[in-house]
């Protein structure tokens, strides 16, 4: 690494950050860019303090540059040569130049030290040395998959709880992007299983996550299933899932008259479902109940009944209506509830990770020059860009799932694409609304392990932690002082209308006899598509693919901020200790979250090369202790104790600590026009259910809407495996209808001729 560097070391440079200018010393180590400022010189006749001031250090790991700008200005020019530095923490910094070519070597190095590292394994985690304390706490040993299940109730050796442990995928043959260690219903045989994985997409079927220590019922995930447009089907997968949503323990095992189990719905149900009024966003949450309790079928069992609830099983697909039709025309889609009558499938309407990532461009847009002014964010961008609509969607969604788990004493699975983002997303967040275990230190890191490391989300893939050539760019024809653009579009994505019609372009053209083979993407094909050729080259195989990249484990931070926020006794961890895991997200300080599933991190051997980031936060634990934390005391007779947390989707708010801003500047009073972004309008006013996050509900029978009902008839003509597509086209604003959900085309309900056309894009390949 050292030999990457042309320049170690630069003396008086001029750094703009905050609004402020001061002079510093460069200093350009192997995994650091580190700027050290001297304290400030005694004044004449002043004596000596005590203990000397100390020099004020910054460093920046490589990886955290998201976007390096060099200006080179001609020896004749009075301007000095100059950096611009986006890094993803959101810090911005501004370094000028006396003498170019320093400037040019610190790029030069720079890029040579972010993007042209061509393998992992040259990130600083192979190198890392913790300090004592760190070094004497084994980070790995936090997680043991066998003691989480069976802190859930599921061993070999314990009371079968209606689930076993399959070891089916213990070499990662069965589904290279599952965990080694699969729960599933006793009640199905791995070979069951084996015949399931070929309908489901990379053979991620469902399997458990989540077991509720009380009521017993469960949170599965897994992928879309492979309908396609002729309606294919599996008898072993809905066998499934149909034990999926029946495993339960004999009759005999589970006292239902015990002091933690009654046969009333829990007294934190009963508190939450008194609040809503129709005043409230909780009045959003009464219509998504009743419009999945009016789809219902009746469940005929023998097994105990818990009382007080009324069992609603669901299945839960992420993605908007559209987006999951269109997925049919490349062999994929939605389950066809004909053969899932045991459950009502609800559509979410969260967005795809293209549409993630642009929202947070435009925050960075909003943001960008914090270095150069002291001036507040543009407010209406912020706005603009939907950030906090996504964040509250996404939260929307995780306590529908919460309370079906939770207080209708429901089963649920959940999946979008291919089971990595959103499904990830939502696990996790209903999980921590529904057990106070989540909410400790070491249940959250359990958590991310299981829900996002074990299950496979695409670490690599969606942080880029190799960086991009074309983060790195030469402006020669810069003025002094003009505003760099951060979030520029240069690479074409800019252009959403041109994408929306190419993608629906694709969608009625494309047969299934050539579509391409599905990518890393979530889904969804943009314009700007490189030549397969040309992506799947050898060498480019862990090269950053800037079409993969999304903030998916930042929403998940951030909606977990907005709960910390809210519930401030709830968590023993702080939001300094939610800030700290995001910046070693990116710093590439430690193994945990390199490479992009279990597998890939087993044969990388990163356990015993690397070091772990819980490491450093148990070395460290009291600086990351909430001391407001309740501990984690259970009581549903008392309020503020009781076991589920449900968040106020109202009191949803910019996390301004981690952009570095202050709360005034992010959240502040709001102008006029801020409040016409954020406020529904009446040309969407038909978004979702009460303008949540819901936007349909469909079982064998019915598809509902917060306007609409549709009935379908089994043996009617008109049923069939395009009966959905045809539907879905209605839905695109093509000619009269609405879509398989009775929603109109895109996220949000909007049609083309009122929304934006942005709405129109669909994932598929």
């Amino acid at each position: 690494m050292v030999d990457k560097l042309k320049i170690a070391k630069v003396e008086d440079v001029q750094v703009l950050a905050g609004g402020e200018i001061s002079v510093v010393t460069l200093h350009l180590t192997p995994h650091h860019l580190i700027l050290i400022q001297a304290p400030p010189r005694l004044p004449l006749g002043a004596s000596p303090p005590k203990r000397p001031a100390k020099p004020k250090e910054i460093w920046i790991a490589y990886p955290l540059i998201s976007l390096c700008t060099y200006r080179p200005t001609p020896p004749t020019s009075s301007t000095s040569s100059s950096l611009r530095l986006r890094c993803r923490d959101y810090r911005f910094v501004t370094l000028n130049f006396i003498d170019d070519k320093q400037a040019r070597d610190v790029f030069e190095s720079l890029k040579a030290c972010s993007c042209k590292l061509r393998d992992i394994e040259n990130l600083h985690a192979f190198n890392y040395k913790p300090p004592g304390p760190e070094n004497d706490i084994n980070g790995w040993e936090v997680y043991d998959a066998k003691a989480e299940w069976k802190r859930q109730g599921i061993s070999d050796k314990g009371v079968d709880r209606g689930w076993r442990i399959s070891r089916i995928n213990i070499d990662y043959g069965f589904s290279p992007t599952y965990p080694a260690l699969l729960p599933v219903p006793s009640s199905i045989s791995d070979n069951t299983l084996n015949y399931a994985g070929r309908y489901r997409s990379r053979v991620r079927i469902p399997v458990l996550t989540y077991l509720h220590p009380i009521n017993n019922c469960s949170i599965t995930r897994s992928s879309q299933p492979l309908a396609g447009l002729r309606g294919n089907r599996s008898i072993q997968d809905e066998k499934l899932v149909s034990a999926c949503f029946s495993a339960s323990p004999p009759g005999g095992d589970t006292d239902f008259n015990s002091s933690t189990t009654s046969r009333t719905s829990p007294a934190s149900s009963q508190v939450e479902l008194e609040l809503p009024t129709a005043d409230d966003e909780f009045d959003t949450e009464r219509l998504e109940d009743e419009m999945i309790a009016s789809s219902t079928l009746e469940i005929v069992t023998d097994k105990p009944v818990v009382y007080g609830a009324q069992q609603h099983n669901l299945i839960v697909d992420a993605r908007p209506t559209v987006n999951a039709l269109a997925m049919q025309a490349v062999g994929l889609g939605s389950e066809n509830m004909d053969h899932y009558k045991f459950a009502t499938k609800a559509y979410l309407g969260i967005d795809n990770i293209h549409v993630m990532r642009e929202s947070l461009n435009k925050v960075i847009e909003a943001i960008k020059d914090s270095d150069i002014s002291k001036s507040p964010p543009n407010r209406d961008l912020l706005a603009k860009s939907g950030w906090i609509k996504h964040i509250t969607g996404i939260l929307d969604g995780a306590s529908l799932i919460a309370r079906q788990v939770g207080i209708q004493h429901s089963h649920v699975l959940i999946h979008c694409s291919d089971g990595w983002d959103r499904t990830s997303q939502l696990s996790a967040l209903a999980q921590l609304l529904l057990d106070p275990y989540y909410r400790t230190i070491d249940g959250f890191m359990v958590l991310i392990e299981k829900d996002w490391l074990s299950f496979g989300h695409m670490f690599q893939l969606r942080c880029g932690f190799l960086s991009s050539d074309k983060w790195f760019k030469v402006q020669n024809d810069a003025l002094a002082g003009s505003a760099i653009q951060p979030g520029g579009s240069g690479d074409g994505r800019s252009d959403a209308i041109e994408n929306a019609l190419l993608s629906a372009k694709r969608f009625f053209n494309k047969s299934s006899q050539n579509s391409d083979p599905i990518s890393e993407s979530d889904g969804e094909v943009l314009a700007e598509d490189a030549p397969k050729a040309k992506r799947d080259s050898a060498k480019d195989t862990q090269a950053t693919k800037l079409n993969d990249l999304s903030p998916v484990f930042h929403q998940f931070l951030d909606a977990t901020y907005q709960l910390l926020r809210q519930f401030p006794t709830r968590f023993e961890f702080n939001e300094r200790f939610l800030r700290r895991l995001y910046y070693h997200l990116y710093s590439c300080q430690y193994g945990t979250f390199l490479y992009n599933n279990e597998k890939a991190r087993l044969d990388a051997k990163v356990q015993e090369r690397t070091h772990s980031v819980w490491g450093y936060f148990l070395s460290r634990r009291g600086d990351f202790t909430n001391l407001e934390y309740d501990g984690g005391e259970i009581d549903d007779n008392i309020r503020g104790k009781e076991r589920l947390i449900f968040p106020r989707l109202d009191k949803v708010r910019w996390w301004n600590e981690v952009f570095n801003r202050t709360e005034e500047e992010m959240n502040g009073p709001s102008n006029a026009v801020t409040e016409r972004y954020l406020a529904p309008s009446p040309s969407n006013s038909n978004v979702g259910v009460g303008h949540g996050v819901l936007t349909g509900v469909e079982t064998a029978y019915s598809t509902l809407t917060a306007k609409s009902t549709l009935t379908r008839d089994a043996s009617s003509d008109d049923s069939g495996p395009f009966t959905s597509l045809r539907e879905g086209i209605a839905g695109l604003g093509i000619g009269r209808g609405r879509g398989a959900a009775g929603t109109s085309a895109g996220s949000g309900g909007k049609s083309p001729a009122n929304g934006d056309l942005k709405d129109l894009e669909v994932e598929m390949q």
